[in-house]
């Protein structure tokens, strides 16, 4: 018996499996796509990086204010 390659289910099954081979590869890239700007832009994070006080005290640790002038940003903060 002879398989006949070239009928109508045989180019039907090729034709689904790269259909279905798409569909996957497109859903796993969307996937690390969507993993990858998550860990890029961060998550809570960057709100605790833009807080008045943890912005002075990165400016205080560097040596960009001295200790009166956090001392005195604490002060208008906290008020």
């Amino acid at each position: 018996m002879m398989w006949n390659w070239f009928g109508s289910m045989g180019w039907w099954m090729i034709i689904g499996s790269l259909l279905m081979l798409a569909f996957w590869g497109g859903l796993i890239a969307l996937v690390v796509l969507g993993i990858k700007r998550l860990a890029q832009y961060g998550g809570p994070s960057d709100a605790l990086k833009s807080d008045p006080l943890n912005i002075a005290k990165a400016r205080y640790a560097k040596g960009e204010i001295s200790r009166e002038e956090f001392e005195q940003i604490k002060k208008d903060l906290s008020n």
